[in-house]
């Protein structure tokens, strides 16, 4: 079959027929990830992985496409921006009685929008020739989605672990339609990231534990979304007002000023989940959070676990009498898993207060003896 197809004019038009789709740029690649299968087991024999087991069970088959897909012989990458306008990353940060979710979480579920396009993608190659074997992944399936990327040419991996473009930033979603036609590949581009070493110092917890490592264990995506469990004590505080994911390693890295904001109408923020009152979801009951995530790919993590983030926010945010009394309220009729963060989180606000009240004192004693207040 192969040897009537013109293979450059057919990996040309399938990079016109992806931006016809909605990606912001497709690349080609052959299925050898070698040099990735040594990172891939140190990595799984640090732990770093935690409780994602999913990640260990399919050992090396996720640094071999071909096996994953029998027959396969070129991986087709693709990118899709993602970044909403007014995004408002840091004002929303900085604003501790809000809640603060990862950008990329704000619109629709892009597994759903990036996979009915990816095999669009593979239906329109298989009429153009005839017959193909193809299969769309989107963060999906035991795959090296990043590695893929960077050897198609979409950009190179920064010290934070994601893909960096020129052009584009890190803002974007990836996905791979592997095929079983031998297409011209495309060449990786130069890493750029040169000494800036911003992420690994911004990173709130820590989790960016050398250039180009992350200990997943540490991260706030994996704290806030990964991890079934309590969050370990010590990073509660460090969370802030994150209740899903963080963007902290993409908003401070220099080539974001050159992050594109997305066209996609699905990506577009639903007014809830953009820059919401922290107390207002807090109130939310199972019913109203399974309708306002409804499509989105928040409603994956349940909303036990959407309830011990909020609680973990509201214990680093402002001690105030209606924030006591909503998480008050809420335990007694908690789960387990909440309960242990409602507690936490009004041990924190009490501490807080009890240390604010001290300092009050203080003030009041120090004026009325006539001393300087830092006496």
């Amino acid at each position: 079959m192969t040897s009537t197809i013109d293979l450059q004019k057919l990996a040309h038009d399938i990079k016109l027929w992806g931006q016809e789709l909605g990606f912001d740029q497709v690349g080609i690649t052959d299925c050898d990830l070698t040099d990735e299968e040594r990172r891939l087991e140190n990595w799984l024999h640090q732990g770093y992985h935690g409780e994602m087991e999913y990640m260990a069970r399919y050992g090396l088959m996720r640094a071999r496409p071909a096996e994953l897909q029998p027959g396969t012989k070129s991986v087709i990458s693709v990118r899709m921006n993602y970044l909403p306008p007014l995004a408002k990353i840091a004002a929303t940060l900085d604003t501790p009685t809000q809640a603060y979710i990862s950008r990329y979480a704000l619109g629709r579920d892009y597994h759903k929008v990036l996979r009915n396009r990816l095999k669009q993608l593979g239906e329109r190659i298989q009429q153009a020739c005839g017959e193909l074997q193809f299969r769309p992944f989107v963060d999906s399936a035991p795959i090296m989605e990043r590695p893929l990327a960077d050897k198609a040419g979409l950009g190179w991996t920064g010290k934070h672990t994601l893909l960096l473009n020129q052009q584009a930033g890190s803002f974007f979603f990836l996905g791979e339609l592997l095929v079983d036609l031998p297409l011209p590949t495309d060449q990786p581009v130069e890493n750029a990231c040169g000494h800036c070493t911003a992420c690994l110092q911004i990173c709130p917890t820590g989790a960016i534990v050398a250039p180009y490592e992350l200990d997943a264990r540490r991260c706030i995506s994996y704290l806030t979304i990964e991890l079934d469990g309590p969050i370990p004590e010590d990073l509660r505080p460090l969370l802030g007002n994150r209740i899903y994911g963080c963007d902290d390693c993409q908003l401070i890295c220099p080539w974001n000023r050159y992050a594109l904001v997305s066209a996609e109408s699905d990506f577009l923020p639903r007014n809830e989940l953009h820059t919401p009152d922290l107390l207002a979801l807090w109130a939310w009951d199972k019913t109203t959070f399974l309708k306002v995530t409804e499509g989105s790919p928040i409603r994956r993590i349940g909303f036990e676990k959407w309830q011990r983030n909020i609680a973990v926010a509201l214990g680093n945010g402002p001690t105030t009498e209606a924030v006591i009394q909503a998480l008050q309220l809420s335990l007694p009729h908690a789960s387990d898993l909440v309960q242990e963060h409602i507690e936490w989180a009004l041990r924190q606000l009490q501490h807080r207060q009890n240390t604010e009240n001290k300092k009050h004192a203080r003030l009041i004693r120090c004026i009325y003896k006539g001393l300087p207040e830092h006496a």
